[in-house]
């Protein structure tokens, strides 16, 4: 049996773990895309796990990237796993793909165990993009705004040590879940590859014919006063700034979707809905549309990847700029991880909040952006890109 290993776990009764393979499919470059839904169509009737890449979007917006992939991970992956189950809160678990042999036990019982596992975290985190660089590049992309060639660009910057040893993944991702507790977290270990996510954003889900999206934009870290907190949480709600982020990309999502929906079946299911998780509230909305008969599950992602809270509006204006000021790939983060179940229905992630390791290179990666609006002050959003990697990296120390 492979070493695979996939946990999605929406911290509540809906999580999936998957173990082995019995078929992989590996993409590497972009003329290959294809065989995605090649290989969706072989297994149709099977639950098939996947990972996609921010920079599958070069097949799809025509962006390449010239910028250097310090990760390495592929642009795509999908596997047949050997066994899947259902987890619940209580540790019980329903087999809904393959046997449960002696081999699952052990991996299923180890996995589990490290939950409890001491382990070492000695990460010397290094910025790739220096203050003053910050600050620039924000300068510029406002100027792109001010001369209407975008309305709003995710800028992203990478957190890294290129000389790292990562003693046990497994009870890393779990002192990061217990962090979080977030609905879309997963932990990924296939070839030299380790994800660790604690991601709270849905990509896009499939219930029979509707698509679901639920795009994140606004931001509260939460306070341990309830007075506070609550006062928090209406702030982010009424902010303008942060409405405005967010109503410009449901309206990019709500495009994205009506290039494979039903005529006039995008709706708009909730705007401006306050989510509140372990240590921050968010923003998000709600966009479904009925999908046409006659797209697959490959005309689905060309018309909505990336997510567009990761890019910025409008999309293919927002990437270019993203790939001229960055100076990293991004690889999976801001990409997906998910699921396809047997009936077809599948829920893909947005890769955020996230840890992306590979062991070969040592080299661990924490990337975090936000949205970058005319309204954007450049010394609050530096700090709300270093909030958000110290809120991860101290708690990883610390427990």
């Amino acid at each position: 049996m492979k070493s695979t290993l996939a946990y999605l776990n929406g911290n509540d009764n809906n999580s999936l773990l998957a173990i082995g393979e019995m078929d992989r499919l590996t993409i590497t470059t972009s003329s290959e895309i294809q065989l995605i839904q090649d290989f969706v169509s072989k297994h149709s009737g099977q639950y098939i796990f996947l990972g996609f890449s921010y920079d599958l979007k070069t097949s799809f917006l025509e962006s390449p990237s010239g910028n250097t992939d310090y990760t390495n991970l592929p642009l795509a992956f999908l596997w047949l796993p050997e066994f899947v189950a259902k987890m619940n809160h209580d540790s019980s678990y329903e087999v809904v793909q393959g046997d449960y042999t002696n081999e699952v036990a052990e991996r299923m019982k180890s996995f589990f165990e490290s939950k409890n596992a001491p382990f070492e975290w000695n990460a010397s985190i290094k910025a790739r993009t220096s203050r003053e660089q910050y600050f620039q590049t924000l300068s510029t992309l406002k100027k792109e705004i001010q001369y209407g060639n975008i309305y709003e660009v995710n800028f992203c910057q990478e957190f890294y040590d290129d000389n790292f040893t990562m003693e046990n993944p497994e009870a890393a991702y779990f002192r990061l879940n217990d962090i979080t507790e977030a609905p879309f977290s997963a932990f990924l270990h296939f070839d030299e590859f380790r994800i660790l996510s604690g991601s709270p954003e849905r990509f896009l889900k499939k219930e029979g014919s509707r698509l679901i999206s639920q795009p994140i934009k606004g931001t509260r870290k939460r306070s341990a006063n309830a007075t506070e907190d609550a006062a928090l949480k209406r702030e982010l709600q009424h902010d303008p700034k942060e409405r405005a982020e967010n109503v410009m990309i449901v309206d990019l999502v709500r495009n994205d979707l009506s290039r494979i929906a039903k005529k006039s079946s995008v709706n708009v299911d909730e705007l401006f809905g306050v989510y509140t998780f372990n240590t921050v509230h968010q923003l998000i909305s709600t966009v479904s549309c009925e999908a046409r008969e006659d797209v697959n599950f490959l005309d689905i992602l060309k018309a909505s990847f990336p997510m567009g809270s990761m890019t910025g509006a409008p999309k293919r204006s927002a990437v270019s700029l993203i790939e001229q000021h960055e100076n990293f790939r991004r690889g999976w983060y801001s990409g997906s991880i998910g699921y396809i179940a047997p009936n077809g229905d599948f829920d893909l992630n947005v890769v955020i909040r996230s840890l992306i390791y590979n062991r070969d290179k040592k080299y661990l990666s924490c990337a975090v952006g936000g949205a970058i609006t005319i309204q954007s002050d450049s010394e609050a959003e530096y700090e709300e890109c270093n909030t958000k990697v110290k809120t991860i990296l101290d708690r990883m120390h610390h427990g």
